[in-house]
């Protein structure tokens, strides 16, 4: 593939810094690319870059499987920084988290209560709040915590699992029924956690979930790996 990156403007040592950005808009790490690099990520289709340290390229997830999927290259109004949309499969940072940037927050610090707060201009993001949660539950998967009830779930495997998202089911059935609203957000936020959860033990991610849910909205088909035609009703 023939792409002009002619507007790009690499810096005295031949590098231009690199953002990786989530599908769902979270951002995953911020590496280096040189035009060699940049001009293998178009070709493969996958994230490449040139390390500083090594002194040499490298593909993300090469030897961990982590690959980074790319769906868009944007350069910003100076031409001296990349956007790169992916698509991450595992995990996108060396330490095991799945961003770069999970749980190192340098302000406002942690107050170190058990309290989740979510900032006012995330609210309006119901995909960076489940990324989020979705983190969490990939950290405990990766990294075990004792007394961990996430962990208690993949331990106990795929029926317990089940189990609980039919139970979470149930309940937010009977609450929608009491016509109770707190009993209704409670309900639900169990079941989509364990929704999330369900998903992780699958290694299915929240923005493939997003993806099929858009397809919908744009009329796309029901069913699209059973190889059935069709279109969906405009929703």
């Amino acid at each position: 593939m023939s792409v002009d990156i002619s507007k790009v403007k690499f810096d005295e040592n031949g590098l231009v810094p690199a953002i990786v950005q989530e599908e769902s808009g979270q951002v995953l790490m911020l590496a280096y690319m040189n035009k060699e690099s940049l001009e293998k990520t178009i070709e493969t289709g996958l994230t490449w870059f040139w390390s500083r340290s090594r002194k040499c390229l490298w593909q993300k997830g090469e030897t961990s499987g982590n690959i980074q999927q790319v769906k868009e290259i944007s350069y910003d109004c100076d031409g001296d920084t990349l956007l790169v949309r992916v698509h991450q499969r595992g995990v996108a940072c060396h330490t095991g988290t799945y961003s770069c940037f999970s749980g190192r927050r340098l302000h406002p610090e942690d107050s170190g209560k058990n309290v989740a707060v979510v900032p006012p201009e995330k609210q309006q993001s119901l995909a960076c709040v489940l990324g989020e949660l979705y983190d969490v539950i990939k950290d405990r998967q990766l990294h075990p915590i004792e007394g961990s009830y996430t962990n208690y779930l993949f331990d106990k495997g795929q029926d317990k699992i089940l189990k609980k998202v039919g139970e979470e089911a149930v309940e937010t059935v009977i609450a929608s029924k009491n016509n109770v609203r707190k009993e209704i957000i409670y309900e639900m936020g169990d079941l989509w956690y364990h929704c999330l959860v369900l998903l992780a033990f699958h290694g299915i991610s929240p923005e493939e979930l997003f993806a099929e849910l858009m397809n919908r909205r744009k009329g796309g088909s029901y069913h699209k790996f059973t190889g059935k035609t069709g279109v969906r009703p405009d929703m």
